[in-house]
């Protein structure tokens, strides 16, 4: 505790006031295999170099993306960011206050969402779109939340293959709600939403009509999930959603060992008063001139708790303002190109896997990532398989493997890993 400023009799007073024993008590809902018995394995006692060169040696048993084959998704991808993208965002235009809340001095900043709003919406064929959520995760659980609100219904139901961190989340969520009910299959009278991701967890696109047919019989909102935001350049948009979420990482942020990552949501105007988050809009100054402001704040720190739709406390404003940058400079026609070169870069990594004895593809349809059936393990072919620098995919459990790829994925990439895994497995 010696670099901690509380006393001893400080942390008593606090834990006391906040009616717990002790600190661990506060963490009572993180799950007891999470916390790490005993001290960190790290040296106790080093001058400033030592700890330096230590802690930098540490970081380099990391294997990096760019460092080899590379073929891991499953919620996050691997894309090229163009250097233009880390100039821009550090001009000084964007470098206004950081809180948005008061425009006369962050019109940069609301500029930025304003824009990342209109790139959400276009994408998504939705009315609106907010200013940015924490991840993909949180957005879609707020999502399931909106739709409990709006028709006044107790069950959340999840149509097909969600990514698995989502379902954690919502179940974490829902704890709170022991009400609620989440399940999975199609919608009945009861069903306050159903859940879609497309592509799903296992890289199959999902078709709309019908989803929305059975919600339309069912009074149940449709609440479509984009996990890998660059299929929207080739798939349709999900125009027939009521909601619209998902992740946009794949857009001028990299992948960072996990985050941050960039959360969007978009609905119909019909609901835009339960929406969470904030909502930027344009308007005018005294003096004529085109401004922006913040136009709507449901969250309970501007509102009566009682009337808040959510409590998110950022709109990653960095983060949406990096995506932002990245599509102005695609554009419309780069953003379909930079869609159609990963679906094209997936079809190599497809077709040549296939030729693998004993190796074959699940999928009958895909973007940019599907699951490969093998004739071992396939977390143990994927741990021989980074042993030799190739990082191979995410183990489905067993001799089912989810593989990705991009426009980084080159031709010399796929033939290691085709005459790694060969040899792996003869």
């Amino acid at each position: 505790m010696r670099y901690l400023p509380q006393t001893k009799k400080a942390r008593e007073a606090m834990l006391e006031s906040v009616g717990v024993q002790s600190v661990r008590d506060l963490y009572k809902d993180v799950p007891e295999q999470a916390f790490i018995k005993g001290l960190a394995k790290i040296p106790m006692h080093m001058g400033e170099l030592e700890v330096e060169r230590t802690l930098s040696s540490y970081a380099n048993e990391n294997h990096a993306a760019g460092e080899g084959p590379f073929f891991l998704g499953a919620g996050t991808y691997y894309h090229h960011i163009p250097a233009s993208v880390d100039h821009i965002i550090q001009r000084s235009e964007f470098l206004t206050a950081y809180t948005p809340y008061q425009p006369e001095i962050a019109q940069g900043t609301l500029t930025a969402i304003f824009e990342f709003q209109t790139f959400i919406a276009q994408l998504t064929g939705q009315d609106i779109a907010n200013a940015s959520m924490y991840d993909g995760a949180t957005a879609c659980v707020e999502a399931a939340l909106m739709a409990l609100r709006v028709t006044e219904r107790k069950k959340i139901v999840i149509g097909n293959a969600l990514h698995p961190h989502y379902r954690d989340v919502i179940a974490s969520y829902m704890a709170n709600h022991p009400d609620v009910a989440v399940a999975d299959g199609e919608p009945d009278g009861e069903s306050a939403c159903v859940i879609l991701q497309s592509p799903d967890f296992h890289g199959k696109p999902h078709a709309y009509e019908a989803w929305r047919e059975k919600c339309d019989a069912t009074g149940a909102m449709l609440i479509v999930v984009i996990n890998e935001i660059v299929s929207l350049g080739l798939l349709p948009a999900p125009s027939l959603a009521d909601i619209v979420c998902g992740e946009a990482q794949s857009i001028g942020l990299p992948m960072s060992f996990g985050g941050p990552h960039l959360g969007f949501f978009a609905c119909r105007e019909k609901f835009v008063r339960q929406m969470p988050g904030r909502l930027v809009g344009q308007t005018v100054d005294a003096g004529g001139k085109r401004g922006f402001v913040l136009t709507l704040n449901t969250r309970e720190q501007h509102i009566r708790r009682e009337k808040a739709t959510s409590n998110i406390c950022t709109n990653q404003g960095l983060c949406a303002l990096a995506f932002t940058v990245h599509m102005a400079l695609l554009g419309e026609d780069g953003f379909k190109g930079l869609a159609k070169l990963n679906h094209a870069r997936a079809c190599a990594l497809a077709d040549a896997l296939a030729k693998v004895k004993g190796v074959s593809i699940e999928n009958g349809a895909f973007f940019n990532e599907f699951v490969v059936t093998l004739p071992v393990d396939a977390a143990e072919l994927a741990e021989t398989l980074s042993e030799e620098g190739i990082i191979a995919g995410y183990p489905l459990g067993g001799k089912r493997l989810l593989m990705a790829a991009t426009e980084m994925t080159t031709d010399e990439d796929i033939d290691i890993l085709v005459s790694t895994m060969k040899e792996a497995l003869s």
